[in-house]
């Protein structure tokens, strides 16, 4: 069923739509109860399409049945699991904070040359105790489970504003109270680049594997890249040879009783690692208090805090951070010397992040073009506010909250444009984030232009009546046809630019959206306060997106990803590559077809016909499809390892 903000599942009330991945979709709901007492949980629930697959269904129970039975400060806890009109869903503990990945990516952003040492020796030693918990989870019998994650990666891992550390994702967890559902021998899950050896050959997996992983993990914190990388068949032979470059080669300022603490955590032989998490938390405790003994979850919420400082505002939040934090925050953003830095075999080197441009951040597997610094300086503004600044944490929160609620928060914005004074002429915008330290001039108002006719008084009639309409769903079109009146009758207002493009993207007109959005970065001033979230905004609809393949083999095309799925979950190398012939067979011309072929054939070693798989893909694909990236990198690694 499609759903909406506000809609009724089940037992709860849904607040706004956070994203699709995979197979399924997520949502920030509320549980009302007796008394107006409501709760904030995360809905994890399966896409519709997917309601009828056998193997994602198994795999999704199982995440319920392995996380239901935890409860832990470190692991993200499953309070309901259930079916609405035959969808399944997970209702799970709503972490207000942001993923470990996005933390990173953002530090190193700000100036840092990755985690600060006290900040990613934490956060490790944190996953730690949650891992250990659950791996030493037993049955009412005392029975031990077996519990192991098996996909620990900075992804799934949350970090909440409050300094809490909390591993999620249990979906793929092997359990010995699974006997139905374990992975078929040579079939590997999860993400390569954080495999163990053991993992990558197929083997059983115990608790250790997991050591290893959250050791990459704190490897990729420590240095801001992991400590191997490329395609699969390189990474695996380096990993098994244990060629894992030491630490304080790559960041020479890492003391070496950390980076013998790390490499043995990254032991190619199991026996040579920590024989369990909680050892390895030890190790990575005492070293932290001896090292840095005043450290506590609350320095690492107060990192968060200035980090997403700018997302926080533009939620009309403002979470305290004392000054003593912030003098030794300008220490941790001095990067390394580069003359310092060797050159490593394994690894690429780190660039010095550039102020004029947008960094290319290499990630574990694709290169992402980071969004432009943000211009809102991170340190604390404890200044009289004046009535412009109203607009712009308005349009801020508009932008942060994706439901009903910004639409509120905005209303009153064009009260604030009509009493505005005139604003100064603005000089260019720059693209530069300022200097730590540097204090952010207040901006002036944007002021609508007075053309055609218009006036600040009209504009802001208008404004108010897009927002009112857009507070509902069927209103939506109606609201989309005032803006654009807007926009028509003044193409350089910044306001009615930013309206528009939320409107369209309520709409799911992402191509309009994204236009518009577009249009007020280049019209708004390098100060307006909203930019920063404008930018990420305008960054995330591509993921919104949805993928369209031929309308006419949309349904042939689902049914055989879905075949071809199900067969290598199971392990059936033959029955799969047979579904992915038949989608060729009924669909000579779809590309995904080709490629579906192309990866099962690679898992088959037959290089030389999954190579022409892929080169047919390529022939079909239009030259925006967004997976040609990918295949051209498996088909130049395919040519590289084949005869």
């Amino acid at each position: 069923m499609a759903l909406e903000a506000g809609d009724t599942f089940g037992r709860y009330e849904l607040v706004s739509w956070l994203g699709r991945g995979g197979m399924a979709e997520t949502w920030l709901a509320q549980l009302v109860g007796a008394a107006g007492v409501t709760k904030s949980v995360l809905i994890k629930k399966v896409l519709p399409e997917y309601a009828d697959d056998e193997a994602f269904i198994s795999m999704f129970i199982s995440e319920a049945r392995i996380s239901a039975t935890l409860s832990h400060g470190n692991v993200a806890q499953v309070f309901d699991f259930g079916q609405v009109e035959g969808e399944y869903f997970l209702a799970m503990e709503f972490v207000d904070g942001k993923p470990l990945d996005k933390v990173l990516k953002r530090a190193m952003r700000s100036g840092m040359p990755a985690l600060p040492i006290p900040v990613a020796v934490f956060i490790a030693m944190e996953m730690c105790r949650g891992l250990h918990y659950a791996h030493t989870r037993t049955d009412s019998s005392g029975k031990p489970l077996g519990i192991v994650h098996r996909d620990i990666s900075p992804d799934n891992v949350l970090l909440s504003y409050e300094g809490q550390v909390k591993i999620v994702d249990f979906g793929i967890a092997k359990a010995q109270l699974l006997r139905n559902f374990k992975t078929a021998p040579g079939v590997v899950k999860g993400k390569y680049l954080f495999f163990s050896p053991e993992q990558a050959r197929g083997e059983d997996v115990d608790a250790r594997t997991d050591v290893w992983a959250t050791g990459v993990v704190l490897y990729e914190l420590l240095c801001g890249r992991l400590p191997v990388d490329g395609p699969p068949h390189v990474v695996m032979m380096k990993i098994a040879h244990g060629k894992i470059p030491p630490l304080n080669q790559v960041r020479p300022d890492l003391p070496e009783a950390l980076d013998r603490i790390v490499l043995k955590a990254l032991s190619p032989d199991p026996t040579q690692r920590y024989a369990s998490s909680h050892a390895f938390g030890d190790a990575l405790a005492e070293f932290l208090y001896a090292n840095h003994p005043r450290f506590s979850s609350l320095s690492l919420a107060h990192l968060l805090r200035v980090l997403f400082r700018g997302d926080l505002l533009n939620e009309g939040r403002e979470l305290a951070v004392p000054e003593d934090f912030l003098e030794e925050l300008k220490a941790w953003r001095q990067p390394v010397a580069q003359e310092r830095i060797p050159t490593v075999p394994h690894i690429r080197a780190l660039k010095t992040p550039r102020q004029a441009t947008a960094a290319v951040i290499v990630t574990r597997e694709f290169h992402e073009e980071a969004p432009a610094l943000p211009t809102a300086e991170v340190s604390p503004v404890r200044r009289a506010r004046a009535p412009w600044v109203g607009l712009a944490l308005g349009g801020a929160a508009l932008l942060a909250l994706g439901g009903g609620a910004w639409w509120t928060r905005f209303r009153n914005a064009p009260a604030a444009i009509a009493s505005a004074p005139r604003a100064p002429v603005q000089e260019p915008a720059r693209d530069t984030a300022p200097d730590a330290g540097e204090k952010v001039p207040e901006p002036p108002p944007p002021p609508p232009p007075v053309d055609n006719g218009w006036n600040e008084t009209q504009v802001g009639k208008l404004l108010e009546d897009v927002y009112r309409l857009g507070k509902s769903n069927k209103d939506l079109p109606r609201a989309a046809k005032l803006v654009q009146t807007c926009v028509d009758a003044l193409p350089d207002n910044a306001d009615c630019r930013l309206a528009a493009g939320l409107t369209y993207e309520r709409l799911r007109a992402f191509d309009k959206s994204a236009l518009h959005y577009q249009t007020f970065l280049e019209r708004a001033p390098a100060t307006d306060i909203r930019r920063s979230a404008v930018s990420d905004r305008l960054a995330a609809l591509p993921l919104r997106k949805p993928l369209e393949p031929t309308p006419a083999s949309e349904a042939e095309l689902e049914s055989s990803r879905s075949a071809v799925l199900v067969h290598l979950t199971r392990g059936q190398l033959k029955e799969a590559l047979d579904a992915a012939t038949q989608c060729v067979t009924r669909l000579p011309r779809e590309p995904e077809c080709h490629l579906l072929q192309g990866d099962v054939l690679a898992r088959m070693n037959q290089v030389s016909k999954s190579a022409r798989s892929y080169e047919r893909f390529l022939a079909f694909a239009p030259e925006d499809h967004p997976l040609r990236p990918s295949v051209l990198r498996k088909l130049v690694e395919l040519r590289a390892a084949g005869p």
